[in-house]
């Protein structure tokens, strides 16, 4: 590609989107998302404190399965067992053909799963 030729972009962001990124970022800098990975150590520090806390309301798990995360070594067994550690858990929905930005990249099925996650809550 010639230099200064701009890569397409894919389906879910659009040239709107970018320039919303782009503004924030050229703002505030790219330091903040940066620190939380840059802070990995110290975050397992704070939340030893919550270990075998169980996660006590209801809940839903929705993820895409080209999602880097679910693809770590021991994330399908996580997934699996999720329950021992989410007993409200209601449903895990794994979207096929999706990445980890499930929202974006498929917004309409996300927004469907909610909805009907909420639903499913008593009033």
């Amino acid at each position: 590609m010639p230099s200064g030729a701009r890569v397409p972009l894919p389906s879910r962001l659009s040239e709107a989107d970018l320039d919303i990124y782009a503004g924030k970022f050229a703002r505030s800098g790219f330091r903040g998302p940066l620190n939380y990975y840059r802070n990995a150590d110290r975050n397992w520090e704070l939340m030893a404190a919550f270990e075998g806390i169980k996660v006590a309301v209801p809940a839903l798990y929705v993820a895409g399965d080209h999602d880097l995360v679910i693809a770590f070594p021991g994330a399908a067994e996580h997934i699996a067992n999720m329950k021992q550690h989410v007993p409200h858990l209601r449903d895990i929905q794994i979207l096929p053909g999706c990445g980890h930005w499930t929202q974006q990249a498929r917004p309409t099925e996300v927004s469907a799963a909610i909805i009907e996650f909420l639903r499913s809550l008593p009033s």
